[in-house]
């Protein structure tokens, strides 16, 4: 149990993006976006690489409990490992809900909602500060007895079964649909039209939303994203967007109604004012070369993420951070750069600075190859901006 069951599927996530992504293609379904998918991976990037440090927390948290206040030791049998499946799910079901009616802890799920797109990318848009507010909710299985070990093993294999859920592609499944949570289950989850906002709550079974009245079948098609809409695919920008709402919000209000509109439902502020249904997606699209430089890049810091996330525990503490300053000014920069904000390209450049130091410090054999490589993106970076056609074109899709 030594193994993070999400870390070791990365590479047949992207296999199965991938593979949809052509397809997108080959169909002309127009489920895909460039920024919509690269600001989904990055809040997914920012998750992991911010997770390995929250586990202090986490799954500390968890052990201590465990430890400290256990009222007896579970064995470790097939019913149990099954009864812990169930209980895992069951406590799920409960703060991914509570994440949903308490404002507060919305801010820690909007991110995933964030995407006006619905496909397998989306799955991994995750929201960093979520763990920080749902670890509570699985406390009271410490305290029953189950292991750390497989409460995080059997956990993981709950998120990973979660993954395959955020498709079109998969359209009704007969019986399997009466237990178990599916595309069509999770797609009115991530609608926006009123009928299906806070439904559909399921991890791995849809049971518990039919159980405690949150059911709602698929019927017209949903309208995904957020009623206020983030209007960024900057990864970084989408979580200060969540935090920034909750702060306008709270700001917004006087007296008890500060109170209010900090732990009543995340549209409590707006509920005397009438909800318009936005069906116009943000949109930014790159000419053909800064796409190709954009991409490029995106798989970069892709790799360097997984190399990382699999060598984080033998990194020592001044690597680890300077690594991490590396993705996450990477993820901004990128996201800023596909906006055409302003000075992106100085942004762009000064990124590398963070990533020629981890190479030196690591290895000072490393110094030369990533002094090419950020020399060659740099110079990928000016011919493509110096281009004589169109930089950017914005248009509503």
């Amino acid at each position: 149990m030594d193994f993070n069951p999400i870390i070791l599927s990365i590479p047949i996530y992207f296999i199965l993006i991938t593979i949809e992504w052509v397809y997108d293609i080959l169909k002309k379904k127009h489920r895909y976006r460039l920024g919509d998918a690269y600001a989904n991976i990055g809040c997914g990037i920012f998750e992991q690489v911010t997770g390995v440090f929250a586990k202090v927390f986490t799954v500390g948290l968890f052990t201590i409990v465990y430890e400290q206040f256990r009222i007896t030791t579970i064995p470790v049998n097939g019913f149990t490992i099954f009864l812990l499946w169930i209980l895992i799910d069951f406590c799920y079901y409960w703060a991914h809900r509570w994440s949903h009616e308490i404002n507060f802890f919305w801010i820690g799920h909007v991110v995933h909602h964030q995407s006006e797109d619905y496909n397998l990318s989306v799955a991994l848009r995750q929201g960093a500060l979520q763990k920080f507010f749902t670890a509570p909710v699985y406390l009271p299985l410490a305290v029953a007895g189950f292991s750390p070990k497989w409460f995080l093993f059997i956990g993981a294999l709950n998120t990973v079964y979660q993954f395959w859920i955020h498709t079109e592609s998969i359209k009704k499944m007969g019986w399997f649909e009466y237990v178990f949570n599916t595309p069509s289950h999770h797609r009115v989850h991530h609608g926006k039209n009123p009928k299906y906002i806070d439904k559909n709550h399921a991890g791995s079974l849809i049971i518990w939303d039919k159980l405690f009245g949150t059911f709602q079948k698929e019927e017209e098609h949903p309208t995904y994203g957020i009623t206020k809409s983030v209007k960024t695919f900057n990864p970084i920008l989408a979580h200060v967007k969540a935090i920034a709402d909750l702060v306008t919000d709270v700001k917004s209000q006087k007296g008890v109604n500060k109170f209010k509109a900090l732990f009543y439902s995340p549209g409590w502020v707006e509920r005397k004012k009438e909800q318009h249904l936005d069906k116009v997606k943000f949109q930014f699209s790159l000419n053909k070369k800064m796409s190709t430089y954009f991409f490029i890049q995106a798989m970069l810091l892709l790799i360097f993420t997984a190399y990382f996330l699999f060598q984080f525990t033998f990194m020592n503490a001044n690597n680890q951070a300077i690594a991490t300053t590396f993705i996450l000014f990477n993820l901004f920069s990128l996201g800023w750069f596909y906006e055409s904000k302003k000075h992106a390209k100085v942004v762009e450049v000064m990124k590398w600075v963070p990533f020629v130091i981890f190479a030196f410090i690591m290895n000072n054999e490393l110094l030369w190859p990533a002094t090419i490589i950020s020399l060659i993106s740099i110079s990928h970076l000016y011919y493509c901006t110096n281009s004589k056609t169109s930089p950017i074109e914005n248009k509503a899709v």
